[in-house]
């Protein structure tokens, strides 16, 4: 990473930590609708893997994918007034948290079916290919989606056909409110192995180490080398959707929880930043101010916005059918 990208990656984390906190605030006051899963404490993936690509190379999503969002450049006014059903929302308020695309990013949806977007990462790499592009997509999943069929269907075709796409398994080390190593045997980012795909374990909770992994990774796919397996291991603060207490009970030991607290990513990287004179304390303070002000905004933009018009429920939903000519 170069000094203005290690800055800019910084700036990031901290817009998707002030973003997510907002959100926490908002769903216990009763002013969110639906359910919200926060991303808080994973920052370092997001931004590490985003700050590797192109604006033309696509990601795919998943339920808890906002810090995926911003870290590829979405609005968050925009994202914000799609959280809260606005119509100057990304989607027009449709899509929600979960359901949430911006085409001229290369965002190409987040996903509320666990493990939904591995095979569209797949075949919108597959298509690059196939067009004589030189972008690669990457999808995003958790350690429970590693659990499903279709990571092995695509893990394989995107071996056969060498697809410039990057897999990048979030092993926050919990599916749900069950612990991964009680439902998932082995190592995740070996599971390519056999069938060439090689796979990389990284700290996810080092931007750079995943900045790195993930450089490499897309080399690799543009040389036209197929696809590769990167397994980010990290931690998630809060449940798996805010709410959850009242129905999941305490599943996570209090000690764990601190010792991951304690690894928080953001100031890990301020204090490397300033160790190594790329930023100075009062810069990054400066920074944080900014990005909280910016998200303060972005919740009086989404506020101030206009409730979508009924009348244009079904608009996008049907084709329209062309006149057939006689």
């Amino acid at each position: 990473m170069t000094q203005t990208v290690s800055l800019d990656a910084y700036r990031s984390m901290v817009r998707i930590r002030a973003f997510e906190e907002k959100l926490d605030e908002l769903f216990r006051r009763g002013a969110l609708p639906g359910f919200v899963h926060l991303y808080i404490g994973e920052e370092a993936v997001a931004v590490g893997v985003c700050s590797a690509l192109r604006k033309t190379d696509k990601i795919t999503s998943t339920h808890r994918g906002h810090g995926h969002l911003i870290a590829k450049g979405a609005d968050i006014d925009g994202m914000m007034a799609e959280l809260l059903g606005k119509a100057t929302g990304t989607c027009r308020g449709r899509g929600g948290s979960m359901h949430t695309v911006d085409f001229s990013l290369g965002i190409i949806g987040t996903n509320g079916i666990v493990g939904g977007g591995i095979p569209i990462a797949t075949g919108a790499a597959w298509g690059d290919a196939y067009l004589g592009n030189d972008s690669i997509s990457v999808a995003f999943f958790g350690d429970g989606a590693s659990n499903q069929g279709v990571l092995l269907e695509s893990l394989n075709l995107a071996a056969v056909w060498k697809a410039p796409v990057i897999f990048v398994c979030e092993n926050n080390l919990y599916s749900e409110w069950t612990r991964h190593d009680q439902l998932t045997a082995g190592r995740i980012h070996e599971r390519g192995l056999p069938l060439g795909v090689p796979g990389v374990e990284v700290d996810g909770n080092d931007v750079r180490a995943v900045h790195a992994a993930m450089s490499a990774a897309a080399d690799r796919a543009r040389r036209g080398e197929g696809p590769t397996l990167i397994e980010a291991r990290t931690y998630r603060w809060s449940g798996h959707n805010l709410g959850e207490e009242a129905f999941a009970g305490a599943y996570r030991p209090t000690e764990e929880q601190e010792y991951w607290r304690e690894r928080d990513p953001i100031p890990a990287f301020a204090r490397v930043l300033t160790t190594e004179g790329s930023a100075t304390s009062a810069e990054l303070d400066r920074i944080e101010q900014e990005e909280r002000a910016g998200v303060d905004a972005a919740l009086r933009f989404a506020q101030e916005s206009p409730d979508p018009d009924p009348a244009d429920a079904f608009d996008g939903l049907f084709a329209e059918r062309k006149e057939e000519r006689r």
